[in-house]
């Protein structure tokens, strides 16, 4: 055997010792999760909606939440971001991201963090990812709020799992006591709560239809700038629902 192919040997095993794997990356040519029931995934996703985050992020920085096995975090190292944060509550996928960081020659801060505490960063970023992560959390509207109040300077990159009608319905801006008939309407902004398991997860709380998913995004205090494929949009900062209550004591729960 060659040396070659003994660094090869060794670095499948260590691979496999990382695994599972969510995130299929290759690393020198070795996947991740080649049996991903996705397939791809997350690249196959990602190449219809990367032209919407610019070629060349130098002097930029990027807060990547929920980062799991960094697949975002070094595409954006990839586009010369000069810093990027990623954080995760499992250490499980961190230690995967700091192997992939590693492996691939990369700076990438890594933190073990939920998303309620992201104030504690004290720090405002100019691209800001949260993908698929939306509906794995108990109170996904103090996220929004979170995130608008204490990380996004600009804009962030936005995905969440969407079910039920895909439409956006015309709505009026309040509606008397007795109307009940407009909550029938399938695309009326819907929030599915999960009591046990979607998909056998047992993290899946709330998933949103279309019209529930940018209804909170634009009461959280974001704009809808692009909307590349379904689930997926691209957000610049507008205005708060005026009935909102900005957060901001800092959380000292999941920190790391």
């Amino acid at each position: 055997m060659t040396i070659e192919a003994e660094k090869h040997g060794d670095l499948r095993r260590r691979i496999a010792e990382l695994g599972p794997w969510f995130h299929n990356l290759r690393i020198e040519g070795i996947e991740t999760a080649p049996d991903h029931f996705l397939g791809d995934y997350p690249s196959f996703k990602w190449r219809h909606f990367k032209d919407v985050v610019p070629a060349d992020l130098k002097g930029w920085s990027v807060l990547d939440i929920g980062c799991n096995a960094g697949f975002y975090s070094l595409e954006m190292k990839r586009r010369n971001a000069d810093r990027v944060v990623a954080i995760d509550t499992d250490p499980h996928y961190l230690r995967q991201a700091e192997f992939v960081a590693a492996q691939s020659g990369v700076d990438i801060e890594l933190r073990q963090m939920s998303v309620y505490d992201i104030a504690q960063l004290k720090e405002k970023f100019d691209l800001v990812i949260f993908m698929g992560v939306l509906y794995h959390l108990r109170h996904p509207l103090l996220a929004l709020d979170l995130l608008r109040e204490h990380v996004v300077r600009d804009l962030m990159l936005f995905q969440c799992m969407q079910r039920g009608a895909e439409t956006i319905p015309e709505l009026a801006n309040d509606y008397d006591f007795s109307e009940r008939s407009i909550f029938d309407r399938p695309d009326y902004p819907k929030l599915f709560f999960i009591e046990s398991r979607y998909a056998g997860d047992p993290t899946n709380w709330f998933i949103p239809n279309k019209a529930a998913a940018e209804a909170m995004l634009r009461s959280a205090g974001f704009t809808i700038l692009q909307n590349p494929e379904p689930e997926v949009y691209l957000l610049g900062c507008g205005e708060r629902d005026y009935a909102i209550e900005i957060p901001s004591i800092l959380s000292g729960s999941n920190s790391g």
